[in-house]
């Protein structure tokens, strides 16, 4: 059967009998009840009291033109969306790269000190927010500068850009994804944390997996720990007997008698399956 769809011929085919293959009449059906779902999730963020009734997908006669047209909508509000982001991320990373009325210093542990708006750390972190408040009693004292002694002067200009844009560039040295995730951590900055859990748990392999392990349980990172000794189970023999373990083992005593314990009932459960006659 050709489909009037799919099919090279496609172009001649006039309604009313043609005919559409079992793909593209699932592929339609799933673009709709898609839409459908999109639509109904719109209305109950706006409190519409009509929750449950029909769309006007189900509604309506015309069926995928509609859907073409509210897929068309959807785009259009996708690029609205990613121009504001644009603008405003051009216009606070200008300010930020150029000194703009900047009102505050940030200093690192080593390095020059890098010019800030008290405005953005505040509305980016609520740590640093408490930080500079005027109270009393808050963590530190309110002024024209201060300090994150953890940080160089590269992964701080990197914090303050993701800051100010909300981006990360495309080729981080993986180090200074760590420093990053550990800051993203301790300010408590969540857009950043998952940003560089991404990019490491995308990374990891056998080489890297002890450095990431102690990153991810440093930050609290639960999806990066557990992608990380998936990865230091999976490679146990080339990762416990690398030149890294040793030094890693002294740093992180916890870390090791959990992958230890982690091993041996890896290997009892091996065991116990080959043992048994009735395992397939």
């Amino acid at each position: 059967m050709d489909c009037c769809i799919c099919s090279p011929m496609a172009t001649m085919y006039r309604l009313p009998r043609n005919a559409i293959c079992a793909p593209c009449h699932e592929g339609a059906k799933a673009i709709i009840s898609f839409l459908n779902k999109d639509e109904e999730q719109e209305d109950g963020g706006h409190g519409s009291a009509i929750s449950h009734a029909p769309s006007k997908l189900n509604s309506s006669n015309k069926g995928m033109r509609d859907a073409w047209e509210q897929v068309k909508e959807m785009r259009d509000r996708a690029e609205e969306t990613n121009q504001r982001a644009v603008f405003l991320e051009h216009g606070f990373a200008l300010a930020w790269k150029e000194g703009i009325h900047t009102d505050i210093v940030v200093k690192p542990g080593t390095g020059p000190p890098i010019p800030a708006h008290k405005a953005i750390l505040a509305a980016r972190s609520e740590v640093f927010r408490h930080m500079l408040s005027a109270d009393d009693h808050c963590k530190a004292p309110a002024g024209d500068s201060f300090s994150l002694p953890e940080l160089s002067h590269a992964e701080l200009s990197l914090l303050l850009a993701f800051l100010y844009t909300g981006a990360l560039d495309k080729d981080l040295p993986e180090r200074h994804l760590h420093a990053l995730l550990v800051a993203a951590d301790k300010y408590d900055v969540p857009f950043l944390r998952r940003a560089c859990e991404a990019r490491l748990a995308a990374s990891v392999e056998p080489r890297n997996a002890l450095r990431t392990l102690e990153v991810a349980d440093l930050s609290s990172s639960a999806v990066l720990r557990e992608r990380a000794m998936d990865t230091v189970l999976e490679h146990a023999e080339q990762v416990v007997f690398s030149p890294e373990y040793e030094g890693f083992a002294v740093r992180n005593a916890a870390l090791c008698v959990e992958i230890t314990r982690v091993l041996l009932a890896k290997m009892s459960t091996t065991t116990t399956s080959k043992s048994d006659p009735h395992h397939a």
